[in-house]
């Protein structure tokens, strides 16, 4: 059996978590959702899990509230349940930076499509930052990508502060997995006077999912937050397993 798995966030102001929350999650149960979604005043973010037809229902219903009209959706496929239930929760924040002078709906850095990022990764000018965790660096990276060795996205700033200047620091790059965490770092950054920032977008996984295998800068594969642990080119499943004491990625 094979199962669509969706991946969308937005940051949009939002007010009325609480009734948005008690839709989707009617919504995701009568047509057998899977996954998370999260819920703040800052915006929305989610992957979820179900048949094509499941997740079109879900995502209809957004994209009819003219805050999620344009919704982005990075689509892939699962053969076994990458989720176990469906859980939508309120937070303060859709991803934890801790810093509310970053505000992605309002400023963030510049996007770079797949193609476009290739070309930026050349540039001896530019410093190319991976925003993701360690362990999930250690699942595969672009070569020559700074790692923070963050444990959490919130550690984010500490790096930022200690090891970047924006005198010296001119031209930033970063990534993450599908976009989210790169462009509140990005608005994050812009906050501390960095001048020029840039970001993928889509992430990870549609870099993997567009560019050719001949133009693929990627090594090794992408860690993502589900079952299926790991993805490769063209978001195929990869060979990754979770250690059961800690939940990390190893190989199989």
């Amino acid at each position: 059996m094979s199962l669509t798995v969706a991946c969308f966030y937005k940051f949009v102001a939002i007010d009325d978590g609480a009734a948005l929350r008690d839709q989707l999650r009617e919504i995701g149960r009568a047509h057998d959702v899977k996954g998370t979604i999260l819920i703040a005043p800052e915006g929305i973010n989610s992957t979820v899990a179900g048949s094509s037809g499941s997740i079109a229902a879900l995502v209809g219903h957004l994209r009819d509230d003219d805050r999620f009209r344009d919704l982005a959706v990075k689509v892939s496929s699962a053969t076994e349940p990458p989720f176990q239930r469906l859980k939508v929760k309120l937070k303060r924040e859709i991803v934890t930076l801790g810093r509310p002078e970053a505000k992605p709906s309002e400023r963030t850095g510049i996007a770079l499509d797949p193609r476009a990022w290739n070309a930026l990764l050349d540039d001896p000018e530019t410093i190319v930052i991976d925003t993701r965790n360690a362990y999930e660096i250690a699942v595969g990276t672009f070569p020559g990508a700074i790692d923070p060795r963050t444990a959490a996205f919130g550690d984010f700033p500490r790096f930022v502060t200690t090891t970047l200047d924006p005198k010296q620091h001119r031209k930033i790059a970063m990534f993450c997995t599908g976009g989210i965490r790169c462009e509140k770092a990005s608005a994050f950054m812009l906050a501390e006077g960095f001048a020029e920032v840039y970001q993928l977008e889509g992430g990870i996984l549609k870099y993997l999912e567009e560019v050719p295998v001949g133009e693929n800068r990627w090594q090794g594969e992408c860690y993502v937050f589900d079952g299926r642990v790991a993805l490769r080119h063209g978001l195929a499943e990869g060979s990754y397993t979770t250690r059961l004491a800690c939940g990390h990625p190893v190989p199989k």
